[in-house]
């Protein structure tokens, strides 16, 4: 892949105009303004598809903490804690005089502060305080669906779940199971129930890291000369020049066919495809997701 300087001396040499020596550091409006309209360009590529160049694996594991402490009938303030080391608003907590679906509001020193007031008055009982809520990775943009699997069990994390389905299952007494499931919230990978193990837990995602600096980072805009990006060069160029001529009213009928073109042509050579059978028949699979339990596989016994 060509740097941002060399495409950029592209786009300049195809119109016609004077090439630059440096585009970031430049001083030329006409510079910068190709600078804004290349990462455009880049950023509507970014969410055109799932491209296979972009495509991430995210693992993580997840936390969980025992502390002992002391809860209070009526108050949401659980005192006396054993340690708060590793605490935040990410992490639920359950235990003796705490309700289901409580989570942390505020850490202090040697307490903390709930949502939910506690239903019981207990000294020196144990708590489990589990995350539930996690970052997602710096340059995600988007899920891929259905990926989203519990590694140390080898089982699939089911969801994404509705509001409803949600909100159903953090109420209902019948909501837990040997499975997990999940809930994009706030920016945060939401698991329930709260996990009370360390697994393994990972899922596909679609990054926002177009261009890639001479370091190897992904970043999602251009921000040096020596910057390249996952998408062909041509596309760039192209889309750079439809952009110019879009925002000068220009006739663009050509540069449009030309950018269509070569977009077609990327969608279809950078991943593969497999081969469809025009007279398909059903698999002979005796054994699937669909029919296999999720525990107990194999036990005879009644």
């Amino acid at each position: 892949m060509a740097t941002l300087l060399a495409n950029m001396q592209d786009v300049f040499g195809e119109l016609g105009l004077p090439s630059p020596a440096a585009v970031v550091s430049s001083t030329d409006d006409s510079v910068l303004q190709m600078l804004s309209l290349m990462n455009r360009v880049g950023n509507m590529l970014a969410t055109e598809r799932d491209w296979q160049a972009l495509a991430k694996e995210h693992r993580f594991t997840t936390v969980y903490y025992q502390y002992t402490g002391n809860t209070t009938a009526g108050s949401t303030t659980i005192s006396s804690l054993s340690s708060t080391t590793g605490l935040s608003t990410d992490f639920m907590v359950a235990g003796e005089g705490v309700m289901q679906d409580t989570f942390i509001d505020s850490v202090g020193a040697g307490s903390v502060t709930i949502n939910t007031p506690a239903t019981a008055t207990a000294i020196g009982v144990t708590l489990t305080f589990s995350q539930a809520r996690y970052s997602m990775p710096s340059d995600y943009a988007r899920m891929g669906n259905k990926t989203q699997y519990d590694k140390s069990n080898q089982w699939a994390v089911v969801g994404p779940e509705s509001p409803q389905e949600w909100q159903w299952l953090k109420a209902s007494d019948a909501a837990t199971g040997p499975g997990m499931r999940f809930r994009i919230m706030g920016g945060k990978y939401v698991v329930w129930p709260a996990p009370t193990a360390t697994v393994v837990l990972a899922f596909e995602y679609v990054s926002n890291g177009w261009v890639v600096s001479s370091g190897g980072t992904a970043k999602s805009k251009f921000t040096a000369d020596d910057d390249t990006s996952v998408f062909p060069d041509q596309l760039l160029v192209l889309g750079t020049k439809l952009k110019f001529f879009e925002i000068k009213g220009f006739d663009t009928t050509t540069l449009v066919a030309d950018f269509a073109r070569e977009l077609s042509k990327y969608k279809a050579q950078e991943a593969g495809a497999d081969t469809l059978s025009l007279a398909p028949r059903r698999a002979s699979v005796l054994l699937t997701q669909d029919n296999l339990p999720d525990t107990g596989y194999g036990n005879t016994t009644a």
